[in-house]
């Protein structure tokens, strides 16, 4: 079914969850019948959070918006990292961890044993359930690069579709320097639910795949190029004056911002295909 995160009654919060009167509030309302447990249990859980040391950790971020919380790893500690991870685990959530280096990879490798290191993209997975794995046939993204040099921004993406578990495709290298590359692949584009374009110097492949296709293309400008690019600025804002309607643009680098926003558009059609077969199936 289509996702809707439980609606509750309003109630005052606090950054720690639900204040003192609202709780009170809260039970005297499933002690008339008003509320449920259930929904009850459910505004608990969205909006949990757990203290370790100086992070504040969004548990109930998964409840709230479908998909846990990132951890951004460049400059934690990696006792944090793994710290927040099994806080993570602990309530059946998969963990990305995101701009790792090479000491927190091993200390995540060394805690949980089902950890996956993806060295281009600098990220490590870790899933909550060792059944998991990939739709067959669902909505899928495709990630494109416009050169080689825009891999590892392009691999963020996918391995953050991948802990979304949204079906994806790569098509590597197709920049507007040699044309007739992006031109053979367009029929696989037109089959995506969304793309997700990379590209550095002057980012233009972001409005050429634009023009051929009729889904979302999130544009990331990459901080690849001569002086005359700005270290991605040029790219950035190249894409933000594209003239195809329908390429938007995250920052320099965003491999994970772009592979997320593309995710939930295929994770919402799916949703609402499963949907529209439940309606069906019903009538």
């Amino acid at each position: 079914m289509f996702y809707d995160a439980p609606q509750m009654p309003k109630l005052t919060m606090t950054p720690a969850g639900l204040s003192d009167d609202s709780t009170l509030e809260l039970l005297r309302r499933i002690e008339s019948g008003e509320v449920s447990a259930a929904d009850a249990l459910a505004l608990f859980r969205q909006n949990e959070v757990v203290a370790i040391g100086n992070a504040t950790i969004d548990i109930g971020r998964q409840s709230r918006c479908r998909f846990g919380e990132v951890i951004y790893g460049e400059g934690k500690p990696a006792d944090l990292i793994v710290a927040i991870a099994r806080q993570q685990l602990a309530r059946d959530q998969s963990v990305l961890v995101t701009r790792v280096n090479n000491y927190q990879t091993a200390a995540l490798r060394a805690a949980f044993a089902a950890a996956t290191h993806h060295p281009i993209s600098r990220t490590v997975r870790i899933p909550a359930s060792a059944t998991e794995s990939l739709p067959a046939a669902a909505a899928r993204v495709v990630v494109v690069t416009a050169g080689s040099t825009d891999e590892p921004v392009a691999a963020e993406a996918t391995e953050t579709l991948t802990w979304m578990n949204v079906a994806n495709e790569s098509i590597r290298d197709v920049g507007v320097a040699g044309p007739q590359r992006l031109l053979a692949v367009v029929p696989q584009l037109r089959r995506a639910a969304a793309i997700v374009v990379v590209a550095g110097m002057e980012g233009a492949l972001a409005s050429i795949v634009g023009g051929h296709v009729a889904c979302p293309v999130i544009a990331v400008p990459t901080s690849v190029g001569y002086g005359t690019c700005f270290g991605g600025i040029t790219a950035m804002l190249g894409m933000m004056s594209s003239c195809a309607a329908n390429v938007s643009v995250v920052g320099i680098d965003a491999g994970f911002k772009a592979g997320y926003v593309a995710g939930l558009i295929a994770t919402q059609l799916n949703d609402l295909q499963a949907d529209f077969a439940s309606r069906a199936s019903d009538e």
